[in-house]
């Protein structure tokens, strides 16, 4: 996708639909750019410790913070031809410091009377959950979080017009044995590896509030039926700051909002997200995209698509594509470095040292073992790099290299860094 400004991050192709289809798009903006500190300084001003403790852009705290987010993240894991449609509000997404541990989140509003929600976008889960008739959910109230200036909600599914529950005889109810009769409302839960996380409750149906344009009509609202998490009970990193008011999964399972509008008949069963040079953008309902970008295959786990791995043939750096350097990796929406199995991370990394002409300096961090002074190097060579795929498509590495500007310094590092989990990750 040739954009100076735009970077294809994630495109995402379910299903081949043949039926004529809509667009849904959200604004995102990425928690540590100028526009996200823009907008945090317009609604609280100079006062407070947001201002004071927002990371500059590309400095070693920012960095840091970003690495913090990956690693909590994987120790939690388990041009078209129609029209744009995205939610209701716009979806921008904000930064609120510290107090939210995901990178990207944007508002939707749900049932009748419309609830708005602020909830974090995940591709690696496919349920979208709110906090919901609570028993033990992260706090609501805008007093308890520094730069929210109104509460975040809560939803009942009493209060809403639409929402009807989700029974255990309903396909996408997948925890029917743990039903006492088949009427009764299907239960869900969510756990992760560590840190205690979860989140459980039931499965409702209601409405999920949209609007669509195109070059050729109008802005118009639409409502879609989707299935929402009652999110009654979380626990760990639910209750400490990552998505205090729920979490959108953007899986391809059947119980994901993309997957539900595209068996709707409301959009190709596809999904993009787009970023700017300052991690803000753009989440693409249903978008085709162009027809000459490259594209390569999802791959099964255990024969079934649950999540969105891909093979990686090999990692280039240069003009030099690596022996034995592929790999199978989870493409995640909200990891902001490329990790990398060990065995490979070794060949990147020498291949990479052997081609920068800047001297490698010492570094206290484990996660930066290679970084350069460039001070004194005018101009200095950065390598290239690049993910090969099958069928001889190959994806360009952007940013691949953070700089850090000091006083009388100017230091620069390697953002791949190799993964210590159950899987790689681009």
């Amino acid at each position: 996708m040739e954009k100076r400004a735009v970077f294809l991050v994630l495109s995402v192709w379910l299903l081949l639909g043949g039926s004529a289809a809509l667009t849904f798009s959200s604004r995102l903006i990425h928690r540590f750019s100028d526009e996200a500190k823009a907008l945090w300084t317009a609604r609280n001003g100079n006062a407070g410790n947001g201002v004071v403790s927002w990371p500059k852009r590309n400095s070693l705290e920012y960095l840091e913070l970003l690495i913090g987010n990956d690693l909590k993240r994987q120790r939690m894991k388990l041009g078209s031809q129609y029209p744009l449609l995205f939610p209701s509000q716009g979806s921008e997404t904000l930064f609120f410091g510290n107090e939210f541990d995901w990178l990207h989140y944007t508002w939707i509003d749900i049932g009748t009377p419309n609830v708005s929600f602020l909830v974090a976008l995940d591709a690696g889960s496919d349920l979208l959950w709110v906090p919901c008739d609570c028993i033990q959910c992260a706090p609501l109230s805008a007093s308890y979080y520094n730069s929210l200036d109104k509460d975040l909600s809560e939803y009942s599914p009493s209060l809403s017009s639409s929402s009807k529950n989700l029974s255990c005889s309903h396909l996408l109810c997948e925890s029917s044995s743990y039903c006492k009769g088949p009427n009764d409302p299907c239960p869900y839960i969510i756990e992760y590896d560590s840190d205690n996380t979860s989140t459980s409750g039931y499965l409702v149906e209601d409405k999920l509030h949209l609007k669509s344009f195109s070059g050729h009509s109008e802005e118009s609202s639409l409502q879609a039926s989707v299935v929402i998490g009652c999110g009654r009970k979380q626990s760990g990193g639910y209750l400490d700051g990552a998505a205090p008011d729920g979490l959108m999964g953007l899986g391809p399972g059947n119980i994901s909002v993309p997957s539900l509008l595209a068996k709707a008949g409301l959009i190709q069963n596809s999904f993009s997200i787009c970023l700017d040079e300052n991690g803000s953008g753009r989440i693409y309902f249903g978008d085709k995209g162009l027809a000459t970008q490259q594209s390569t295959p999802f791959l099964p786990i255990g024969g079934k698509y649950e999540k969105y791995f891909v093979r990686v043939e090999h990692l280039c750096v240069g003009s030099s594509c690596l022996e034995k350097s592929g790999f199978s990796a989870l493409v995640d929406s909200g990891t902001s470095f490329t990790y990398l199995p060990p065995e490979i991370y070794d060949k990147v990394v020498l291949e990479f040292d052997k081609q920068v002409n800047a001297r490698r300096i010492s570094n206290q961090e484990d996660f930066w073992k290679y970084c350069y002074n460039v001070s004194s190097q005018e101009p200095f060579k950065i390598p290239s790099m690049r993910l090969k795929f099958a069928i001889n498509q190959s994806f360009e590495i952007h940013n691949h290299i953070y700089s850090y500007t000091g006083i009388e310094v100017i230091l620069l590092f390697l953002s791949i860094l190799h993964v210590n989990f159950h899987f790689e990750t681009i």
